[in-house]
């Protein structure tokens, strides 16, 4: 991937590199910084001569095998990368600044260009692609794990652009064999007053 820098030149960047850290800085602040190596990293930094699927695979499986299911979710919600944040909270905010309720929110089409849609008063978002670079050679993954930073994203994302607790829930994931990536979307407070 790369990005144009200020002065117009082209500047690469890895992504596999930005994941091994906010990874490693994730599993550091619930456990050590040993323990964030070993799972990044595998024994004997053998990871690093694995391409990047097979290299999300073991680290997944070091992290689950490490931690239990709801501390290694909270682990992957922390490790979502922001790319492109700045650019879908701008969004987010003209969304919420043009309706009144959520299901004017979920109506407007550049909601729905979005993936954005509301049923029975729910938020729902949802990818007909995987959004996620790292998986582009992931035919398929074995659990939900490294989806969950998909949910880390999304609840940053809703809970600046909406200015409330969000609770995110992953439904689908298309590297899990589904049709689509779904989330479901759940503000705490009410955004419009």
């Amino acid at each position: 991937m790369s990005k144009v820098k200020e002065d117009g030149d082209i500047e690469m960047f890895d992504i596999r590199k930005i994941q091994e850290q906010v990874i490693y800085e994730a599993v550091k602040n619930k456990s050590d910084a040993e323990t964030a190596k070993a799972i990044v990293y595998g024994n004997d930094a053998l990871s690093k001569t694995e391409d990047n699927a097979s290299w999300v695979k073991s680290t997944m499986h070091r992290l689950e095998n490490k931690f239990n299911q709801e501390t290694t979710k909270q682990i992957r919600m922390g490790c979502q990368c922001g790319y492109g944040m700045d650019e879908k909270l701008t969004l987010v905010k003209e969304l919420v600044a043009a309706a009144s309720s959520m299901e004017d929110f979920a109506n407007l089409d550049k909601a729905k260009e979005a993936g954005l849609f509301c049923k029975e008063g729910i938020l729902y978002l949802q990818f007909s692609f995987c959004p996620c670079p790292m998986l582009a050679d992931v035919d398929k993954l074995d659990t939900d794990t490294w989806c969950q930073c998909t949910t880390g994203y999304s609840k940053v994302l809703f809970e600046k652009g909406f200015g409330c607790e969000v609770e995110v829930e992953l439904l689908k994931s298309i590297k899990m064999g589904d049709d689509i990536c779904l989330m479901k979307i759940i503000p705490h407070d009410s955004i419009w007053k």
